[in-house]
Order: structure tokens, then sequence, then C-alpha cells
């Protein structure tokens, strides 16, 4: 499993993009991770799928909500990971408002999930492999905090948790 002071696995994740600029075209967008983190401080948080019950109503919203004041502790960028494609995370931020906030990032089979070693298992509930609930934040792809939760827990992956630690790490 990812730790303190591991930088992020080589890979890619995907974004769908609603608007062409930047290079980037409408549609799915493929970023490499030590490209797109480097010289970024960057508030990940990862779960096990979108529009799911915590996830839509909790965690989300709690990164959306928080987004002005992570960003004016020196957090760069703020990502929801997940084991979803591309099409359905940009549906789900659509429909959570993440818009200038939250860049939904798909990790449609799970490559991210494993290469940290956080993967979640929900083959029995008709889900297959997913990522495991947590956040973490990551400075210049090295992972500075890591927050992992107990199964079926939402405790310390919230926005508010990240927002201490950005304070405490960055200010």
């Amino acid at each position: 499993m990812i730790k303190l002071g591991d930088r992020l696995p080589a890979g890619s994740l995907n974004e769908f993009i609603e608007v062409e600029g930047d290079g980037c075209s409408i549609g799915p967008n493929s970023f490499d991770l030590q490209k797109t983190t480097a010289g970024k401080k960057i508030a990940l948080f990862a779960l096990p799928g979108a529009y799911t019950p915590t996830c839509s109503a909790k965690h989300v919203p709690g990164y959306v909500a928080k987004a002005d004041e992570l960003k004016a502790a020196g957090v760069d960028e703020i990502w929801c990971v997940s084991v979803n494609d591309a099409f359905v995370m940009g549906a789900w931020g659509r429909d959570q408002k993440t818009a200038g906030k939250v860049r939904m990032m798909a990790d449609g089979s799970a490559d991210f999930a494993k290469a940290t070693g956080l993967t979640l298992d929900l083959t029995a509930k008709g889900m297959g492999l997913r990522s495991n609930r947590y956040s973490m934040l990551v400075v210049d792809g090295v992972v500075k905090s890591l927050n992992v939760e107990a199964p079926g827990k939402f405790e310390v992956s919230d926005a508010d948790t990240m927002l201490k630690q950005a304070k405490e790490i960055l200010g």
C-alpha cells in the first residue's frame, strides 16, 4: 500500500472535458500522473463509485463546499478519483456542480487503485474491484498525508480533515 513519502505510481487518469482548451479536446482526455502533479499541491480523494449514497451525499459535496478554503490553504487542485469511466465521472460532476472546484478523474480499469494498493473488492455486491475510500495530500507527486477509511466508514477522508492537514502541511 502507498504510504507517506511515496511518489504516486506511474500511470494516468482520465477526465471528461466539457470545454475545449489548454490543449484538451472535448470528451475524455488522459493525464499522465507524473506530469500532471509536477510542481502542484493536490488534495486527492478517492471513493468506491459515482452516484453511490455516501459518495454523492457527503464525500463530493464536502469537497465542493470547501474548495475555496482548500485553495486558500495552498491547494492548487482538488481531484476526485473513482473506478468509473470518464463519461460517468463527467456526468456525475455536472450533477454535483464540481466545475471549477473538483476535477472528476476516472480510473476506469482500477489501474491507479491497484498501483496504490488501495483497492476494495465489492464483487459480492456486484460492483467488482473498486477503490477504497481515502484522501491524500500530494505535493509535487509525493504523498504528504494519507487518510484511509475503515470498511464502510466515512470519518477521516472528508474535506474538513483535508483542510486541517493542508493548513498544517502547506501553511
